[in-house]
């Protein structure tokens, strides 16, 4: 994931342990700025994701409430190293739907 994501725009932080990865996603890298609620970058995701083939668990309003948006992946623990580079290539074209231009 860190190789793929790790310098994602879009992406602030990408941490977990195992299979259990989490990344939060915010508008501006440097300042660790939030998305706009209203542009429902949570929801864009989930709906992307599953389209892709990919289920995951979105999550808006995890700073106050109302700001923030994170993703948590939870795949099982019987899958094989190809795998992890499916999830990671479904993953990627849900971003690419779901986040606005850079």
């Amino acid at each position: 994931m860190q190789s793929t994501f790790g310098q994602h725009p879009f992406i602030g932080d990408i941490r977990g342990r195992g299979l259990f990865i989490g990344m939060e996603f915010v508008a501006d890298r440097t300042q660790k700025t939030p998305f706009d609620p209203a542009f429902g970058l949570h929801r864009k995701i989930k709906a992307a994701a599953f389209e892709a083939g990919l289920l995951c668990y979105p999550m808006g309003g995890t700073i106050d409430g109302k700001h923030g948006d994170h993703l948590l992946l939870a795949p099982p623990f019987i899958l094989e190293d190809s795998h992890i580079g499916e999830i990671t290539d479904k993953l990627a074209i849900a971003f690419d739907a779901a986040m606005p231009p850079t």
